[in-house]
Protein backbone atom coordinates (compact mmCIF):
# COMPACT_ATOMS: atom_id res chain seq x y z
CA UNK A 1 0.00 0.00 0.00
CA UNK A 2 1.01 3.45 -0.47
CA UNK A 3 2.53 5.40 2.64
CA UNK A 4 3.27 9.08 3.29
CA UNK A 5 6.53 10.09 4.60
CA UNK A 6 5.05 11.69 7.96
CA UNK A 7 4.89 9.55 10.72
CA UNK A 8 5.15 9.06 14.26
CA UNK A 9 5.95 5.95 16.54
CA UNK A 10 6.28 5.51 20.40
CA UNK A 11 7.02 2.66 22.72
CA UNK A 12 8.02 1.78 26.26
CA UNK A 13 9.56 -0.90 27.45
CA UNK A 14 9.39 -2.27 31.26
CA UNK A 15 10.54 -5.05 33.45
CA UNK A 16 11.90 -5.59 36.55
CA UNK A 17 13.95 -2.80 37.23
CA UNK A 18 14.93 -2.38 33.27
CA UNK A 19 13.05 0.44 31.56
CA UNK A 20 13.94 1.68 27.76
CA UNK A 21 11.87 4.05 25.64
CA UNK A 22 11.95 4.64 21.60
CA UNK A 23 10.67 7.47 20.25
CA UNK A 24 10.87 8.20 16.52
CA UNK A 25 9.12 10.85 13.86
CA UNK A 26 9.67 11.55 10.28
CA UNK A 27 9.17 14.03 7.41
CA UNK A 28 9.56 14.17 4.17
CA UNK A 29 13.17 13.70 2.66
CA UNK A 30 14.60 13.17 -0.59
CA UNK A 31 16.44 10.03 0.57
CA UNK A 32 16.22 8.22 4.12
CA UNK A 33 17.92 10.41 6.42
CA UNK A 34 18.11 8.98 9.93
CA UNK A 35 19.48 11.09 13.12
CA UNK A 36 19.79 9.04 16.35
CA UNK A 37 20.21 10.25 19.52
CA UNK A 38 21.24 7.42 22.41
CA UNK A 39 23.03 8.06 25.62
CA UNK A 40 26.42 8.71 25.36
CA UNK A 41 27.44 5.11 26.36
CA UNK A 42 25.17 3.36 24.17
CA UNK A 43 26.29 5.12 20.84
CA UNK A 44 27.74 2.01 19.67
CA UNK A 45 24.05 0.96 19.01
CA UNK A 46 24.00 4.11 16.00
CA UNK A 47 24.63 2.00 13.33
CA UNK A 48 22.34 -0.80 14.31
CA UNK A 49 19.56 1.08 14.72
CA UNK A 50 20.10 2.90 10.96
CA UNK A 51 19.82 -0.55 9.77
CA UNK A 52 16.98 -1.84 11.12
CA UNK A 53 15.15 1.34 10.55
CA UNK A 54 16.13 1.01 6.84
CA UNK A 55 14.29 -2.43 6.84
CA UNK A 56 11.16 -0.84 7.13
CA UNK A 57 11.43 2.79 5.91
CA UNK A 58 13.40 3.94 2.11
CA UNK A 59 12.26 7.81 2.23
CA UNK A 60 11.97 10.11 4.82
CA UNK A 61 13.88 12.05 7.43
CA UNK A 62 13.63 10.62 10.83
CA UNK A 63 14.40 11.56 13.83
CA UNK A 64 15.30 8.71 16.58
CA UNK A 65 15.42 8.88 20.24
CA UNK A 66 16.51 6.17 22.38
CA UNK A 67 17.02 5.39 26.45
CA UNK A 68 17.54 2.53 28.67
CA UNK A 69 17.69 2.38 32.47
CA UNK A 70 18.89 -0.85 34.57
CA UNK A 71 18.08 0.56 37.58
CA UNK A 72 18.45 -3.55 39.32
CA UNK A 73 21.11 -4.47 42.51
CA UNK A 74 23.67 -5.89 39.50
CA UNK A 75 23.60 -2.82 37.79
CA UNK A 76 26.17 -1.57 40.30
CA UNK A 77 29.75 -2.25 41.11
CA UNK A 78 31.63 -1.31 43.81
CA UNK A 79 35.24 -0.23 42.68
CA UNK A 80 38.36 -0.50 45.56
CA UNK A 81 41.12 2.12 45.10
CA UNK A 82 43.23 0.03 46.92
CA UNK A 83 46.19 2.21 45.91
CA UNK A 84 44.82 5.10 47.82
CA UNK A 85 43.99 2.65 50.53
CA UNK A 86 47.27 1.75 50.96
CA UNK A 87 48.07 5.55 51.38
CA UNK A 88 45.55 6.53 53.44
CA UNK A 89 46.51 3.38 55.78
CA UNK A 90 50.03 4.73 55.76
CA UNK A 91 49.22 7.98 56.81
CA UNK A 92 47.39 6.62 59.94
CA UNK A 93 49.96 4.13 60.64
CA UNK A 94 52.58 6.97 60.53
CA UNK A 95 50.19 9.40 62.91
CA UNK A 96 50.15 6.15 65.54
CA UNK A 97 53.47 5.58 65.97
CA UNK A 98 54.28 9.40 66.12
CA UNK A 99 51.48 9.85 68.74
CA UNK A 100 52.03 6.68 70.50
CA UNK A 101 48.26 6.13 69.71
CA UNK A 102 46.57 2.35 69.47
CA UNK A 103 46.09 1.76 65.64
CA UNK A 104 42.40 0.65 65.74
CA UNK A 105 42.02 1.14 61.87
CA UNK A 106 39.05 -0.78 60.19
CA UNK A 107 37.96 -1.68 56.95
CA UNK A 108 34.55 0.57 57.83
CA UNK A 109 37.51 3.56 58.95
CA UNK A 110 39.50 3.04 55.51
CA UNK A 111 36.23 3.02 53.67
CA UNK A 112 34.71 6.23 54.27
CA UNK A 113 37.86 7.81 53.34
CA UNK A 114 37.00 10.15 50.31
CA UNK A 115 37.11 8.00 47.16
CA UNK A 116 38.45 4.69 49.03
CA UNK A 117 35.35 2.96 47.49
CA UNK A 118 33.52 4.30 44.35
CA UNK A 119 29.87 2.86 42.81
CA UNK A 120 30.12 2.54 39.60
CA UNK A 121 27.37 1.27 36.84
CA UNK A 122 28.36 -2.33 36.23
CA UNK A 123 29.07 -3.45 32.97
CA UNK A 124 26.32 -5.26 30.65
CA UNK A 125 26.04 -7.67 28.22
CA UNK A 126 25.40 -6.09 24.54
CA UNK A 127 23.50 -8.62 23.37
CA UNK A 128 20.82 -8.18 26.60
CA UNK A 129 20.88 -4.24 25.94
CA UNK A 130 20.02 -4.83 21.99
CA UNK A 131 17.55 -7.26 22.48
CA UNK A 132 15.64 -4.65 24.61
CA UNK A 133 16.33 -1.53 22.67
CA UNK A 134 15.65 -3.69 19.48
CA UNK A 135 11.99 -5.05 20.85
CA UNK A 136 11.46 -1.14 21.26
CA UNK A 137 12.31 0.09 18.43
CA UNK A 138 10.15 -2.61 16.43
CA UNK A 139 7.43 -1.65 18.14
CA UNK A 140 8.12 1.77 17.72
CA UNK A 141 8.42 1.70 14.01
CA UNK A 142 5.57 -0.57 13.30
CA UNK A 143 3.34 2.87 14.79
CA UNK A 144 4.84 4.70 12.72
CA UNK A 145 4.23 2.91 9.67
CA UNK A 146 0.75 1.96 10.59
CA UNK A 147 -0.06 6.26 10.74
CA UNK A 148 2.29 6.69 7.48
CA UNK A 149 0.07 3.55 5.75
CA UNK A 150 -3.39 5.93 7.08
CA UNK A 151 -1.94 8.87 6.11
CA UNK A 152 -0.93 7.34 2.68
CA UNK A 153 -4.31 6.34 1.85
CA UNK A 154 -5.52 9.37 1.78
CA UNK A 155 -2.96 11.31 -0.01
CA UNK A 156 -4.02 8.34 -2.58
CA UNK A 157 -7.71 8.59 -2.73
CA UNK A 158 -7.44 12.66 -3.09
CA UNK A 159 -4.89 11.38 -6.30
CA UNK A 160 -7.53 9.38 -7.65
CA UNK A 161 -10.12 12.06 -7.13
CA UNK A 162 -7.99 14.59 -8.82
CA UNK A 163 -7.18 12.22 -11.92
CA UNK A 164 -10.77 12.16 -12.19
CA UNK A 165 -11.25 15.88 -12.47
CA UNK A 166 -8.23 15.67 -15.02
CA UNK A 167 -10.40 13.34 -16.90
CA UNK A 168 -13.23 15.89 -17.23
CA UNK A 169 -11.48 18.44 -18.34
CA UNK A 170 -9.15 16.38 -20.99
CA UNK A 171 -12.75 14.79 -22.12
CA UNK A 172 -14.02 18.96 -22.55
CA UNK A 173 -10.26 19.12 -24.77
CA UNK A 174 -10.94 16.59 -26.91
CA UNK A 175 -14.73 17.62 -27.76
CA UNK A 176 -13.15 21.22 -28.28
CA UNK A 177 -10.35 20.49 -30.07
CA UNK A 178 -11.63 19.30 -33.57
CA UNK A 179 -13.74 23.10 -33.93
CA UNK A 180 -10.45 24.36 -33.56
CA UNK A 181 -9.81 23.85 -37.45
CA UNK A 182 -13.42 24.83 -38.62
CA UNK A 183 -13.08 28.02 -36.95
CA UNK A 184 -9.79 28.66 -37.98
CA UNK A 185 -11.03 27.66 -41.43
CA UNK A 186 -13.91 29.87 -41.10
CA UNK A 187 -11.54 33.15 -40.16
CA UNK A 188 -9.30 32.47 -42.86
CA UNK A 189 -12.03 32.06 -45.45
CA UNK A 190 -13.72 35.34 -44.25
CA UNK A 191 -10.12 37.63 -44.03
CA UNK A 192 -9.15 36.29 -48.08
CA UNK A 193 -12.87 37.71 -49.16
CA UNK A 194 -12.70 40.69 -47.39
CA UNK A 195 -9.25 41.22 -49.01
CA UNK A 196 -10.37 40.01 -52.28
CA UNK A 197 -13.70 41.30 -52.74
CA UNK A 198 -15.86 39.14 -54.56
CA UNK A 199 -13.16 37.34 -56.33
CA UNK A 200 -13.23 33.75 -56.09
CA UNK A 201 -11.69 32.09 -53.31
CA UNK A 202 -8.92 29.51 -54.32
CA UNK A 203 -10.42 26.58 -52.45
CA UNK A 204 -7.07 24.39 -53.37
CA UNK A 205 -4.84 27.09 -51.44
CA UNK A 206 -7.62 27.56 -48.65
CA UNK A 207 -7.50 24.19 -47.81
CA UNK A 208 -3.43 23.76 -48.08
CA UNK A 209 -3.68 26.32 -45.91
CA UNK A 210 -5.77 24.45 -43.41
CA UNK A 211 -4.29 21.46 -43.54
CA UNK A 212 -0.57 23.17 -42.52
CA UNK A 213 -2.89 24.64 -39.48
CA UNK A 214 -4.59 21.37 -38.62
CA UNK A 215 -1.29 19.65 -37.97
CA UNK A 216 0.31 22.68 -36.33
CA UNK A 217 -1.90 23.10 -34.08
CA UNK A 218 -3.29 19.41 -33.65
CA UNK A 219 -3.31 18.05 -29.66
CA UNK A 220 -4.15 13.90 -30.50
CA UNK A 221 -0.69 12.66 -29.29
CA UNK A 222 -0.42 14.78 -26.48
CA UNK A 223 -4.40 14.43 -25.31
CA UNK A 224 -3.67 10.19 -25.89
CA UNK A 225 -0.11 10.61 -23.98
CA UNK A 226 -1.98 12.61 -21.41
CA UNK A 227 -4.74 9.90 -20.87
CA UNK A 228 -2.03 7.21 -21.05
CA UNK A 229 0.13 8.50 -18.19
CA UNK A 230 -2.96 8.74 -16.07
CA UNK A 231 -3.67 5.37 -16.49
CA UNK A 232 -0.03 4.56 -15.60
CA UNK A 233 -0.22 6.85 -12.74
CA UNK A 234 -3.24 4.97 -11.26
CA UNK A 235 -1.88 1.75 -11.52
CA UNK A 236 1.48 2.55 -9.73
CA UNK A 237 -0.82 3.71 -6.65
CA UNK A 238 -1.81 0.72 -6.56
CA UNK A 239 1.57 -0.53 -5.96
CA UNK A 240 3.32 -2.09 -2.65
CA UNK A 241 6.86 -0.43 -3.42
CA UNK A 242 7.83 3.18 -2.55
CA UNK A 243 6.69 5.26 -5.63
CA UNK A 244 6.99 8.41 -4.77
CA UNK A 245 10.11 8.73 -7.52
CA UNK A 246 8.09 7.69 -9.99
CA UNK A 247 5.09 9.58 -9.53
CA UNK A 248 7.93 12.45 -9.33
CA UNK A 249 8.43 11.56 -12.68
CA UNK A 250 5.41 10.95 -14.08
CA UNK A 251 3.55 14.02 -12.85
CA UNK A 252 6.64 16.10 -14.73
CA UNK A 253 6.12 14.01 -17.98
CA UNK A 254 2.35 15.02 -17.77
CA UNK A 255 3.15 18.67 -16.85
CA UNK A 256 5.04 18.73 -20.50
CA UNK A 257 2.24 17.24 -22.31
CA UNK A 258 -0.38 19.80 -20.57
CA UNK A 259 2.12 22.81 -21.05
CA UNK A 260 2.14 21.55 -25.21
CA UNK A 261 -1.44 21.35 -25.24
CA UNK A 262 -1.67 25.29 -24.17
CA UNK A 263 0.81 26.30 -26.50
CA UNK A 264 -0.92 24.73 -29.39
CA UNK A 265 -4.80 25.33 -28.91
CA UNK A 266 -5.74 28.61 -30.24
CA UNK A 267 -8.81 28.13 -28.57
CA UNK A 268 -10.71 30.41 -25.66
CA UNK A 269 -12.04 26.92 -24.55
CA UNK A 270 -9.18 24.75 -24.30
CA UNK A 271 -7.18 27.52 -22.84
CA UNK A 272 -9.50 27.70 -20.10
CA UNK A 273 -9.23 23.94 -19.17
CA UNK A 274 -5.72 23.66 -19.43
CA UNK A 275 -5.46 25.97 -16.76
CA UNK A 276 -7.82 24.10 -14.86
CA UNK A 277 -5.36 20.38 -15.89
CA UNK A 278 -2.38 22.54 -14.54
CA UNK A 279 -4.31 23.20 -11.16
CA UNK A 280 -5.06 19.92 -10.62
CA UNK A 281 -1.57 18.76 -11.76
CA UNK A 282 -0.15 20.70 -9.21
CA UNK A 283 -1.94 20.01 -6.32
CA UNK A 284 -1.08 16.13 -7.34
CA UNK A 285 2.48 17.09 -7.58
CA UNK A 286 2.17 18.42 -3.91
CA UNK A 287 0.92 15.66 -2.94
CA UNK A 288 3.17 13.39 -4.43
CA UNK A 289 6.15 14.84 -2.64
CA UNK A 290 4.74 13.80 0.83
CA UNK A 291 4.85 9.71 -0.33
CA UNK A 292 6.95 7.12 0.37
Amino acid sequence: MIKSMTGFGRYEYREGQVTAEAEIKSVNHRYCDVYVKLPRNLNYFEDKVKRLIAGYVSRGKMDVYLSYLNEGDDSKEVIIDEALIDAYYRALDKISKKYNLENDVSPYILGRFPDALKVEKAEEDEASIWAVLEACLINAINQLVEMRLIEGEKLSNDILDKLTSMEAYIKNISEQAPLVVDEYKQKLENRIRDLMGQNQVDEIRLATEVAIFADKCSIDEELVRLSSHISQLRDILKQDDPVGRKLDFLIQEMNREVNTIGSKANNLEITKNVVELKSELEKIREQVQNLE
